[in-house]
């Protein structure tokens, strides 16, 4: 369904990533893990997961927009949200879409895996099981180039430390010398920390090789259920 967006705001979160609230004229009805589109042209539409959660959104979607200058896919979509902004027009949106949404009914463990802006997906997850109060163990792994990039490390540590079902990992390549978290590949460090997946219910979001690889990886050695891993990478590989 397509929606008239008014940008509400802009804000910088990291280095070239970017929070931007829309406020649709419509309400949007969205389960969390979805994404929408925005529509650039009549046939160049561009995803981007919604970083809100539909029970505490408040009719707003918040997009996490990582926006690098080698990135023009993205980097034309905030150079458009600005402009909007600044002019008081009209941004238009695609939504909802995508199947990889949290499933509430199940009550397996979660993980929930992010590689970089990949978080908003699996931010609005973890805020809806939150707001939910479900008590399912929720494990969250963010990996990122480094640690100037976890940008809700400090929200993510007050979550973990006010529930105790919560565990936030984040996992950083480049690491500087007083890093105490994990280093190197998102895969690598939950690989060495679960002897078994076979209970999980399991979210990804990144680059589709490291869904692929995840799928490949935690299915063949982790004794993880290809039916109980969501990305909406799938879709596409």
């Amino acid at each position: 369904m397509s929606i008239q967006c008014k940008v509400k705001s802009i804000e910088p979160l990291a280095c070239n990533t970017f929070r931007i609230l829309l406020h649709p004229e419509n309400p949007v009805t969205f389960k969390a893990g979805q994404y929408l589109m925005v529509v650039m042209g009549e046939k160049d539409k561009r995803p981007f997961s919604i970083a809100s959660s539909p029970c505490r959104h408040q009719g707003e979607l918040e997009l996490h927009i990582g926006a690098a200058e080698h990135n023009a896919y993205a980097l034309e979509v905030v150079e458009a949200m600005k402009s909007a902004l600044e002019n008081n027009s009209s941004i238009t949106i695609d939504a909802p879409h995508g199947d990889a949404w949290v499933r509430e009914e199940s009550e397996h463990p979660l993980l929930l895996i992010a590689g970089g802006t990949g978080f908003s997906y699996v931010r609005s997850i973890l805020d809806h099981c939150v707001a939910q109060n479900k008590q399912n163990p929720i494990y969250l792994y963010w990996g990122a180039r480094d640690r100037s990039q976890l940008y809700a490390k400090a929200e993510l540590k007050e979550i973990a430390a006010n529930h105790s079902n919560v565990h936030f990992v984040p996992v950083v390549e480049e690491a500087p010398q007083d890093w105490l978290g994990k280093r190197g590949n998102v895969l690598n460090a939950i690989n060495e920390d679960f002897e078994s997946l076979a209970d999980f219910d399991i979210y990804i979001a990144g680059r589709f090789e490291m869904a692929g690889s995840a799928r490949e990886q935690f299915t063949q050695n982790k004794q993880a259920r290809s039916d109980r891993m969501f990305a909406d990478a799938y879709a596409f590989i």
